[in-house]
């Protein structure tokens, strides 16, 4: 009987000697998502001129506690003239700050009467202006490559007028099912048959892991037939991932296939649920080599299985840093249990709350209940052979993103 191999020893197996794929540039439009292959610094000094940050009034700061004139209406996107001493100027959110004037006076504290307005004392300098280059100055680094482009980072290339940019290919993963017994939604079910529930649940993860779907098919249960689609898969895809068909039984087929084509890296994991897990390497096109992934059938052990595997594997195909590891948050178990030789990954539910964070865990942690999925905000990590008493602090792997 094989060793069983921790969390830590997958990994490295799994990551060693990963490139990441091919760069391609596309408009900003159509990069949401992607990630950076080449870093990029800043145009334009953002904002691009001091500016006011609410309605109301400029002047310099030497003239307050005065009434002043208002010798001019600046409203944002128009020119501003300077600022003759002893004035003011009307002045709106994001209108440019005249030349002459160093600070803004909200216009709730002002008073108008006869074109002159009654500014209160002591408005230090600098008050209620946001200086040009606050946020970027132009040359300096705005993006590093390796940065997935969500929002704000959209956001920020607008900022600075750039169109495209340079980002790293999506990853093409062929995903591929295993077992007679496993029928697509919509087919009728004969007896002793269920509905793949992986497939789906899958793809929408591997989605949000940046990876392209080339390939969703399934695997005969068949020596022949095994070996065939899992050579062809490689020769498309730069991940291939089995659900299913990797465990001790007579039927399953993946992990000799896998041995017999390319390399078996590892092999059954010290972790519940989970423990069988194959890693592997496929011969690719033009004598690449094609990572091998070998998840359970058991919906939670390949919920699980992709959460800790997938998620950094694809990053580093990406070259994504951010996908290598889910944050980790501490909280207090609200649960007890007692590990064996595995450890173990318990969904869990988070309340946060004055006193820290609770974590309450799902009554049924079987591997076949994925409906314990759906609601969990994280993973609870329970190391192997060890016991968690309600009230003990226990590591949770945070779900809730991207």
């Amino acid at each position: 009987m094989a060793e069983m191999q921790s969390v830590e020893a997958a990994l490295v197996a799994l990551l060693r000697d990963v490139a990441p794929t091919p760069p391609e540039r596309l408009t900003c439009d159509k990069a949401a998502g992607r990630v950076l292959a080449e870093a990029i610094e800043a145009r334009l000094d953002v904002p691009a001129f001091d500016n006011s940050a609410m309605d109301g009034y400029a002047l310099h700061h030497r003239d307050a506690g005065k009434r002043l004139p208002v010798a001019q209406r600046i409203a944002a996107g128009s020119p501003a003239a300077p600022l003759a001493p002893g004035t003011c100027a009307r002045i709106f959110t994001g209108g440019e700050l005249p030349p002459g004037a160093d600070c803004v006076v909200m216009q709730e504290r002002v008073e108008v009467a006869a074109d002159l307005a009654a500014i209160p004392p002591d408005i230090p300098a600098g008050d209620n202006v946001r200086r040009r280059g606050r946020d970027v100055t132009a040359g300096a680094p705005l993006l590093p490559a390796g940065e997935r482009l969500e929002a704000a980072a959209l956001g920020h290339l607008a900022g600075q007028g750039i169109t495209e940019v340079v980002v790293r290919r999506r990853p093409r993963v062929a995903l591929l099912s295993t077992g007679d017994e496993i029928v697509d939604p919509g087919q009728p079910l004969a007896a002793g048959q269920i509905y793949n529930s992986n497939r789906p649940m899958l793809r929408r993860l591997l989605e949000r892991f940046g990876a392209e779907l080339t390939l969703v098919t399934s695997i005969p249960d068949d020596p022949a037939g095994t070996r065939e689609t899992l050579s062809a898969a490689a020769q498309e895809a730069d991940l291939v991932i089995s659900t299913g068909g990797v465990s001790v039984g007579e039927e399953d087929h993946v992990k000799a296939a896998l041995a017999s084509l390319g390399q078996l890296d590892l092999w059954r994991l010290a972790i519940r649920p989970g423990k069988p897990l194959a890693l592997g390497r496929l011969p690719g096109r033009e004598g690449r080599e094609v990572r091998f992934v070998g998840l359970p059938g058991n919906p939670v052990s390949c919920f699980v299985g992709a959460w800790l595997f997938l998620r950094p594997l694809l990053g580093a195909l990406q070259g994504c840093q951010g996908l290598a590891q889910l944050p980790c948050l501490r909280a207090r178990a609200d649960f007890s249990t007692q590990t064996g030789p595995r450890r173990h990954y318990m969904r869990v539910m988070l309340e946060f709350g004055e006193d820290g964070v609770l974590a309450r865990a799902f009554r049924d942690q079987n591997s076949g209940v994925l409906s314990s999925c759906i609601s969990a905000d994280a993973l609870a990590v329970v190391p192997a052979q060890s016991r968690i008493e309600p009230g003990d602090p226990v590591d949770c792997l945070w779900l809730r993103v991207e």
